[in-house]
């Protein structure tokens, strides 16, 4: 059977708290990124104390000398050894044919990798309006 054309009028929609739904998501925004900063931040800190308790220890140099180096924005973080006197912590981590590996670095990020989605979530739920 087809369908008249006309008769009926469109239906009508009024929408209330539009104006409020559109600032509680840009808050919600700026809620997100700050618990996405903590959860990075707090990621990378937990891969540099890991690293620093495997870490091969004989002058301490390597133990010493972690680092943290963010990027983009702190949504991104770079853990290990940057400056050129700790040129041997890749030696280490990988071994040689006189030195047996003891990776540090690559086991702590791992351990770190599945506790990170729980992490974020936590950081991001913290700071949620009950």
């Amino acid at each position: 059977m087809a369908r008249r054309r006309g008769g009926r009028s469109p239906a009508r929609v009024n929408l209330r708290g539009l104006d409020q739904l559109r600032r509680d998501l840009e808050g919600l925004a700026a809620v997100v990124m700050e618990g996405s900063l903590a959860a990075v931040e707090a990621s990378a800190e937990a891969v540099r104390a890991g690293t620093r308790e495997r870490v091969r220890v004989r002058s301490g140099n390597l133990r010493d000398h972690v680092g943290i180096y963010y990027a983009r924005g702190g949504l991104t973080a770079t853990v290990g050894w940057k400056d050129r006197a700790d040129w041997y912590a890749t030696q280490h981590e990988l071994g040689t044919r006189r030195i047996t590996a003891q990776p540090a670095l690559g086991p702590a990020l791992e351990e770190e990798r599945t506790k990170f989605d729980a992490r974020l979530r936590a950081e991001i739920n913290r700071r949620l309006p009950q």
